[in-house]
């Protein structure tokens, strides 16, 4: 196992904010809760920055010679009724900015999957799923928070710090220009150190991935790690992973920090040094001491609001890399897809397939032809098996029949039309598969059985159970169908597993079927079960059969034999047994134990 590198798109070298448009399409599809979001903001953005008014009403009123105490009280009133305001307001805008924050992710999670069940096999074979689940999990975390919490954190210091400095120049005109002379000399080393903060954001979040990844790799493959002996060699490599993932983290938390420093201590430094400038213009009069406090609590504001912004700036980087992973997800388009105007297939289905001179080469193997001017034709109701070596193109066939795959040159049809002219999905409504590698979903035995067709009565599900001989088993599961079958079918045998995808295709009850290899690696009484679950699939259905097994063999009219992606030999088993051919010695090698 090499150590996770993602076949998925790299990393750009320059990240910006822009990236978050994305969530940005999402989140405005809600625009009440939106707006009461940020109308809660505002009023707790204006409450804040009125409080320190209030402190220049007390003190110019209350400590001078003459104070005004009835004033005093009333601004105590007004002071406290604003501090119930400011509650309010903070209550709604956590609630609805969070109902944001997690519906956006909810309908990010939904579109990307959705795109993601429309690509074909191919992409999946290129890009891990591990990687894939990584992005839907820790990548979506991180746009929840800068939804949630990161955005509604930095509008709210960004209202906050532009408000109070429109104060600052209302009490004090002369101090708060001064400020603004002092901004972009803060604002531009942030900028530049932000730059450097956005390569790492996304370094650090592939790293994360990387993680994921291998952990779902190895957990997956835990027999196989123990059976070998590999668990210290398994450990070190993910310690390995981890200890890249938090060099990554340092660097990442090392800038942030630094950012932090460098804000905080540049704004709080020109403060210092503008109140050390205002004491002579107190001291004369040209600045009350109400103002002077009002300026200095409205500055701490603006301070900490800017300070604040150059903390949630990483965040938002940080969410940015993780909208942009997203986006990448939203944007594959699938390589397979129905033409602008389909043509129907014909009604009633006859399950005719015919392989008209196709030519076909794997995308990632251009150099070698997995099919050479292959033809076939299957009548309906025929059972065809197709034997030869590994590498020969059998599973080929499958792909192309079931349009996983277009051919470089010729056509594959079914019932007369050209699967490039059909839409896919009324292809494979046409076609049952029973796979050599069993897939049973980590869900109910009910549910498992009616992936064939989801529609399926209680009583239908029984009577596909009974035609392929998993009825006996499925009733003393504890539960019945209602039991969950674990990750993987954990709780059932290999044939109790084949025969659930036996009645799986009995469901589908689709004119072609497609066997590969279903009976392999079962022992003598599996196999005679699902032998015989099949034999009550294959009747009176257009049947190709990867063929494994003699008895499966035996069973077809014909047999294609396959051999560097052409047919070198067909017949029955006898015709092509006394042929002595390609078919006789695979046969004396494979099924000698039979013969």
């Amino acid at each position: 196992m090499a150590d996770p590198q993602s076949a998925l798109p790299s990393e750009p070298t320059q990240r910006k904010l822009s990236s978050l448009a994305m969530v940005w399409r999402y989140a405005s599809r809600y625009p009440v809760q939106l707006t009461i979001a940020l109308c809660a903001l505002f009023v707790t953005s204006a409450t804040t920055i009125y409080i320190p008014w209030t402190f220049k009403s007390v003190i110019d009123r209350g400590f001078s010679h003459g104070s005004d105490m009835a004033h005093v009280d009333r601004t105590f009133y007004l002071l406290f009724a604003v501090v119930l305001v400011l509650g309010i307001a903070t209550a709604i805008r956590f609630y609805f900015v969070s109902w944001l924050g997690e519906r956006t992710v909810a309908d990010v999670r939904i579109a990307v999957q959705n795109n993601l069940l429309n690509l074909t096999p191919r992409w999946f074979e290129e890009n891990r799923p591990s990687e894939i689940a990584s992005r839907l999990t820790a990548d979506t975390g991180q746009i929840e928070m800068a939804v949630g919490t990161t955005v509604s954190v930095a509008l709210r210091n960004a209202i906050t710090g532009i408000g109070g400095i429109v104060s600052l120049f209302v009490l004090a005109p002369k101090l708060a220009g001064m400020i603004l002379i002092g901004i972009p000399l803060t604002l531009l080393p942030i900028i530049l150190l932000g730059r450097r903060l956005r390569t790492h954001s996304r370094t650090s979040q592939d790293r994360i991935a990387d993680i994921g990844a291998m952990a779902v790799e190895v957990f997956s493959a835990m027999k196989i790690v123990q059976a070998f002996g590999q668990e210290r060699r398994e450990a070190q490599r993910f310690a390995d992973a981890v200890t890249r993932s938090f060099a990554a983290a340092k660097r990442r938390i090392f800038l942030r920090a630094l950012l932090t420093a460098l804000f905080i201590t540049l704004i709080f430094g020109a403060i210092t040094l503008l109140l050390w400038s205002t004491v002579a213009d107190v001291a004369a009069g040209r600045l009350s001491a109400g103002s002077l406090t009002a300026f200095l609590a409205t500055s701490v504001l603006v301070s900490g609001a800017f300070g604040s912004l150059s903390e949630v700036y990483g965040d938002l980087l940080r969410a940015s890399g993780a909208a942009e992973r997203l986006a990448e997800l939203l944007d594959e388009r699938p390589e397979i897809a129905a033409p602008a105007k389909p043509i129907t297939l014909p009604q009633p289905p006859r399950g005719t397939i015919e392989f008209d001179h196709v030519e076909f080469r794997y995308p990632t193997r251009p150099d070698v032809a997995a099919l050479h001017d292959f033809s076939l034709s299957v009548a309906p109701g025929e059972t065809v098996a197709i034997v030869g070596p590994s590498g020969a193109g059998k599973t080929t066939l499958f792909q192309l029949i079931q349009r996983f795959y277009d051919p470089s040159t010729g056509a594959v049809k079914i019932d007369g039309v050209d699967l490039r002219t059909a839409d896919p999905a009324e292809v494979r409504a046409r076609i049952a598969m029973v796979p050599q590698e069993t897939v049973i979903f980590g869900a109910t035995a009910r549910d498992n059985l009616r992936y064939g067709r989801w529609d399926a009565r209680d009583d239908e599900l029984w009577a596909a159970a009974e035609a392929a001989n998993a009825a006996e088993f499925l009733r003393k599961l504890p539960e019945g169908l209602d039991t969950f079958l674990g990750e993987g079918g954990a709780r059932l045998s290999g044939g109790q597993r084949q025969r659930v995808a036996i009645a799986r295709a009995l469901l589908r009850d689709a004119p072609i079927l497609l066997l590969d290899e279903a009976t392999s690696a079962l022992d003598a009484e599996s196999e005679r079960l699902v032998q015989e679950a099949l034999e009550r699939l294959m009747a009176e259905r257009t049947t190709l059969v990867i063929a494994h097994r003699l008895a499966t063999v035996r069973a077809a009219e014909r047999i294609i034999v396959m051999s560097d992606g052409r047919i070198v030999e067909q017949g029955t088993h006898g015709t092509l047994v006394d042929q002595n051919g390609l078919y006789a010695r695979l046969a004396s090698l494979q099924f000698s134990e039979a013969a």
